[in-house]
């Protein structure tokens, strides 16, 4: 038995679907509001006691309705404009300060071995983590609180990756010029809304194959480390395997306290100088040069696009809140000019702890799941705070340990863009020379092997198909 219904000028409460398994929502009718894209058409749910859904697409999901439904109003009918105690919950809360956790984990060990590169002192890595931390806290909070959406943002992971190829032969200093010159230019991206035609330009397949590039060394240190600790290396490694089976959600902060205890029972631990610590920004002066600029700020824009916001992006839409780029783009690109000066990489929308704060998880009601995002960024202003502190505890830690797990947390963006070269079948041999070109870590011109990866791989795939579209022309 099956009952369809028309239901004009009425407003569903958000989470209904969730209540009713079974209840399809197929469009919606227009309500203003900025959360969600009204597609202009009635809404028509259709109820089964069964499982079948014969009539529906097999693209709808019953979570996409139900954070897409606009909210019910509050407050004498207007709608919620501000942070309501009743919106807050543990479930919420739980959820930011685990996407926090799962950050410093994970992306903060591959900014750590930057620092490393670089010959940092400790004192300036924590003026780095208090960019990092403040940017993406101050970002977070005002775009889930305006949006109403759990929005989580984070620095660039991929960007933070691409800077240990630059270091040290680039200075600090001209490192900061081009982390202005990206946040500029993804501004302007923002502000004119010219994202999605931006990407259309770019194969995907030729973007993954210079992620996978960057990314690769990561994943190859993490196993060059058993040959000087094997015990902590093996371990670790065999710890991931674990956790990421039976506690995937949670693998890379299980890991991190993992080898913490191995290193810690194997003596290569020395956590007897760790403080509470407050951190200190301190000023970088920029300095501008074209090769800062084609080395490493124009491959941070690409790798900020391509590896935090189209999957960001997917994993907010995908949940059902069909945002805009345009205010998250140009909100983090303004928080990223903020802090760039501190040490601050690029301010992005979140790619990997994104579905932490999304789900059902977080809340029932999607409608209330904004509270994730604003917990979220006000632990990362906490956390940056506290920023000395957690430069003493990575420094106390082996630096096997930090390449293993940097290695591990890697792992799943490595896979994805291998996937992504492979799947790109028109330009799969441009992007396999992407790929190749951008891992070597060549250095040409001054300019560095990102660079050089896209442009390459970018001449291939016009080459190549140029040469194709001769061949299928008719004579």
């Amino acid at each position: 038995m099956s009952i369809s219904a028309q239901v004009q000028t009425r407003r569903a409460l958000p989470g209904a679907v969730d209540r009713c398994p079974h209840a399809y929502l197929l469009s919606i009718e227009w309500i203003p509001n900025r959360c969600w894209t009204p597609p202009h058409q009635l809404s028509i749910l259709h109820i089964s006691d069964n499982n079948q859904g014969d009539i529906l697409p097999q693209s709808i999901k019953p979570q996409q309705h139900a954070a897409s439904l606009p909210p019910e109003p509050r407050d004498g009918g207007q709608a919620a404009g501000g942070l309501r105690l009743a919106d807050w919950s543990v479930s919420a809360v739980a959820a930011g300060f685990m996407a926090v956790l799962v950050s410093y984990a994970g992306p903060l060990a591959i900014f750590y071995q930057a620092a490393q590169a670089a010959h940092m002192s400790n004192a300036m890595f924590a003026s780095w983590v208090w960019g990092i931390s403040i940017g993406a806290g101050l970002a977070g909070i005002f775009l889930s609180w305006k949006l109403r959406l759990p929005v989580i943002t984070a620095w660039s992971a991929p960007g933070t990756a691409l800077l240990i190829t630059l270091f040290p032969a680039m200075p600090v200093s001209e490192a900061v010029g081009a982390y202005l010159t990206a946040a500029l230019i993804l501004l302007a991206i923002g502000v004119t809304g010219q994202f999605d035609r931006l990407m259309a330009l770019i194969p995907k397949g030729i973007a993954s194959g210079m992620m996978a590039g960057i990314l690769l060394p990561f994943g190859l240190n993490a196993f060059k480390s058993i040959g000087s600790l094997p015990l902590l290396s093996c371990g670790m490694i065999a710890a991931y395997l674990v956790f990421k089976r039976l506690l995937p959600r949670y693998c890379i902060v299980l890991l991190l306290l993992s080898g913490a205890l191995l290193a810690w029972a194997g003596g290569h631990t020395h956590f007897d100088g760790i403080t509470l610590e407050l951190a200190t920004p301190r000023f970088i002066a920029p300095t501008w040069s074209w090769a800062g600029t084609f080395s490493l700020a124009l491959p941070l824009v690409l790798t900020t696009l391509t590896g935090q916001y189209l999957p960001g992006m997917a994993v907010l839409r995908g949940a059902g809140y069909d945002s805009p780029v345009r205010p998250i783009l140009t909100a983090s690109s303004l928080a990223s000019l903020a802090v760039a000066c501190a040490g601050g990489i690029t301010i992005a929308i979140a790619a990997i702890t994104a579905a932490m704060c999304t789900g059902r998880d977080a809340h029932d009601d999607p409608a209330r799941r904004y509270i994730a995002g604003v917990a979220n960024g006000l632990f990362y202003l906490l956390a940056g705070l506290c920023g000395g502190s957690l430069v003493m505890l990575f420094a106390a830690l082996p630096r096997e340990l930090v390449a293993t797990l940097a290695g591990l947390a890697l792992l799943g963006a490595i896979t994805v863009n291998l996937a992504g070269i492979a799947a790109a079948e028109h330009h799969r041999e441009a992007s396999v020379i992407t790929f190749l070109a951008t891992a070597s870590g060549m250095s040409f011109l001054g300019l560095g092997s990102a660079f050089w990866g896209i442009l390459i791989g970018m001449l291939a795939c016009w080459l190549l198909h140029a040469r194709r579209r001769q061949a299928v022309r008719p004579s």
